[in-house]
Order: C-alpha cells, then sequence, then structure tokens
C-alpha cells in the first residue's frame, strides 16, 4: 500500500504519535486501548475528529449512505413522520436531533424531503464533538435551510438535552465510540493494551478482565488460545444514556454490526477493529495516528440491553437493506427518476444498488432502534407499526 504524506501530515502524525507516548510514560508504560483510541481520534486539535482534515466522501477515507444519495435520507422520513405529527397533534415542537452529522448530507435531505412533503419541522439540532465537522454542518444546512426558506431552527449542543420528546437519529456513530481490546489466553479474558517500544506502539497484555465485565457470550463459549476480540463499554454507557435521557419519542441509528452470537463468533479470530485511510482498510490500529480513522463493528445485543435497562418500550433490528425497503425506498426513487431515461436514473440506480446489495451495505449495515413513550406521541403505535419497522425484529 502507497500512501503518500505532505509534510504537515508526517508533522501532525509525529506530534500526536509524541503526546501518545507521553501518556503511556505517565501511566507506568501501559494504556488500555480505549484510551489510545480516544487520543487517536479525539485528542482536541490533533485527533482524527478533531483536526481540520477532509474525512467524508471521495475525496476523504470512507463514504457513508447519506454522501452517497438523498434517497437515503428522505426514505427515513418515512419512518419519522408518524412520530413528528404526533408531537405536532400534543401541541408539542417536532423536533429532531442528530449525533455526529458528518458533512449535513443527512440533516439536508432529511430537511428538503419535509420540505417536499410540506411538513413544518421546527427544530433540527446537532450533537458534534468536531470542531471542523461542526463548521461544515453549519454552512452546508443553513445554506439548505435558506435556499428551502424553511423555518426550521438548528442548533449545535454540546450534550443530549435532558427529558426530550422527539427523535434522535445517528448514522455511523457508534462504530467511532472508544472500545477496549481483550484477549484470551490459559483459559481467561486479559485486557490488551498499548506500550511505546524503539520508537513504536506495540500491543502489550495487562490484567484480567473481571468477569462481570464479559457479556454471556464470552463467558460460555468455545475460544482458541490468543483470540482477540473487544469490549463495547463507553458505547453501551453511551447508549444508556440516550435511553435515560429521552422522553418520549424514538431513536434510529445505522452502522455496521451483528447480533452478540455472530460477534464472538468463535472463527471471528482478531476481533473487528479496524484502520481506514483514504478508502484503504488498515489492520494495524497504530497506523498513522490522527490521520487514520479506528472503527469497530457495533454488538447490538449489548446496544440494546443497555437501552432496556431504562424502561424503553421496545428494541427493533434488522439489516440496512429490509428496513430501506419497508420506508419506500423504492417508490421515492421512482418519484424523483423517470426508469425510462437512463442518463438521470443510472445514477438512482447505483447508488440503490450500493445501499440495497448483501455484497454493499445491505446486510452488513444494520438499523437499529428503540422507542420511549411513544404512545403519548402516537395513540396505539408500537415502534414496529413505523415504516422501515415492520419486518423481522433480529433480536
Amino acid at each position: 500500500m502507497d500512501i503518500t504524506l505532505t509534510s504537515l501530515e508526517t508533522e501532525h502524525s509525529a506530534l500526536l504519535k509524541a503526546k501518545i507516548a507521553s501518556q503511556i510514560a505517565s501511566q507506568g508504560g501501559w494504556i488500555p486501548f480505549s484510551r489510545y483510541m480516544e487520543m487517536a481520534l479525539y485528542e482536541p486539535g490533533m485527533g482524527y475528529y478533531s483536526a481540520g482534515a477532509h474525512k467524508l466522501g471521495s475525496g476523504g477515507d470512507f463514504t457513508t449512505a447519506p454522501e452517497l444519495t438523498p434517497l437515503f435520507g428522505a426514505a427515513i422520513c418515512s419512518t419519522l413522520i408518524p412520530v413528528l405529527e404526533g408531537l405536532q397533534s400534543k401541541g408539542l415542537p417536532t423536533r429532531i436531533l442528530e449525533f455526529g452529522a458528518g458533512t449535513g448530507k443527512l440533516a439536508t435531505s432529511i430537511l428538503s424531503r419535509l420540505q417536499d412533503l410540506e411538513f413544518p419541522l421546527d427544530h433540527y439540532d446537532i450533537v458534534e464533538i468536531s470542531p471542523d465537522l461542526a463548521e461544515h454542518q453549519q454552512e452546508s444546512i443553513n445554506k439548505t435551510i435558506s435556499e428551502l426558506e424553511s423555518k426550521t431552527q438548528t442548533q449545535w449542543l454540546s450534550q443530549l438535552p435532558k427529558d426530550f420528546k422527539g427523535v434522535i437519529l445517528a448514522n455511523e456513530v457508534i462504530d467511532a465510540i472508544p472500545c477496549d481490546a481483550i484477549i484470551y489466553q490459559n483459559g481467561f479474558w486479559y485486557w490488551r493494551g498499548v506500550s511505546f517500544e524503539d520508537n513504536q506502539f506495540i500491543w502489550k497484555v495487562g490484567s484480567p478482565v473481571k468477569q462481570e465485565l464479559l457479556p454471556e457470550s464470552l463467558l460460555s463459549g468455545d475460544f482458541s488460545e490468543g483470540y482477540i476480540t473487544e469490549l463495547h463499554t463507553p458505547a453501551n454507557a453511551w447508549m444508556h444514556q440516550l435511553s435515560l435521557h429521552l422522553h418520549s419519542g424514538f431513536f434510529l441509528t445505522f452502522d455496521y454490526g451483528f447480533p452478540e452470537r455472530e460477534y464472538y463468533h468463535p472463527q471471528r479470530l482478531e476481533g473487528t477493529l479496524m484502520a481506514h485511510h483514504r478508502h484503504h482498510a488498515i489492520q494495524d490500529p497504530f497506523y498513522l495516528p490522527g490521520l487514520c480513522d479506528l472503527t469497530t463493528h457495533v454488538d447490538w445485543s449489548q446496544i440494546a440491553r443497555s437501552a432496556l435497562t431504562d424502561n424503553v418500550d421496545d428494541v427493533y433490528l434488522t439489516n440496512q437493506a429490509s428496513y430501506l425497503l419497508d420506508a419506500g425506498i423504492g417508490d421515492i426513487a421512482l418519484e424523483i427518476g423517470d426508469p425510462s431515461n437512463p442518463e438521470t436514473f443510472l445514477p438512482i440506480s447505483n447508488s440503490l444498488q450500493k445501499l440495497l446489495s448483501e455484497a454493499e451495505m445491505g446486510e452488513l449495515f444494520k438499523a437499529f432502534a428503540f422507542s420511549k413513550n411513544l404512545d403519548q406521541l402516537v395513540p396505539t403505535c408500537s415502534l414496529e407499526d413505523l415504516p422501515g419497522l415492520r419486518g423481522r425484529n433480529r433480536l
């Protein structure tokens, strides 16, 4: 793999590398992998998501579904509208909150679709920890609102409001929440942390993992010596906070991952941790800190259990293809494009192929949702009555 860096990129990565190495030295020569991942991605002014670098789209490091086509956001509106109408009927503000809005493409496609449907949205708020992405979002979203002559208000928040009533969205957020790495040795699970030797980061085994931190699949499964995987305590804690702060409405997210029985399959010997740089998948998570994205697949079973600890009504999981088809993405495509005109419909068809194909994003990516006090907004409506969520629940 040939990756040519500018002198500024080389210097940037070297500075973050030195800062992480200093952190390791201050902690006695070892830090948990979650701390390494946190610094590599979010260290102020230096981490991958905290420094000004182009990350998304064809010129960045990865492309997300909203970047491919506005059809993705348009289909999501089919799920949102019954709940937004419920808020409206109760005299409450119609409100959407998005976590980690990337370039703002999901927000602009949702705003445009709601405008086409003549639905007045009061608020589209965003929680974003990346300063450069927040700046890009503000420019893009405010421009769209102006062009649409919409009265939707936007606000960038540092944290989730308490007692939130409305819809919470997140696209490819959970995979970038720092995780811990663990390894199976001599019949026990051990933390797998990071040390620094000979001017490079290396894996180093730490103390045993307390059994209460391990999911049942890791306690009862038959694993080979040296089996490596991840624990997602911070992601589970985030989901716990979401379900705690949501008063009424629902949460919907899209990400790649598996239910627990697949995530911790005995044949998945090296876990799911990956680095990404300029559309290259890289096995070494220590490669070019600050310039590479670090991600893991999502353990949807643990995410669902974390939501259920705070009295949510229901949880739901399906693959992205099933969700989008049930949400009516095919009909929306026919609304905006003419199949008899190949010049205009071929790009639409190609985007649908990527979103829906089992070989592309259709199966690996999942749609996960939970609801809380939904019947207060939409009487007699359950989570699985909403368009997109009416198929088989895979939890």
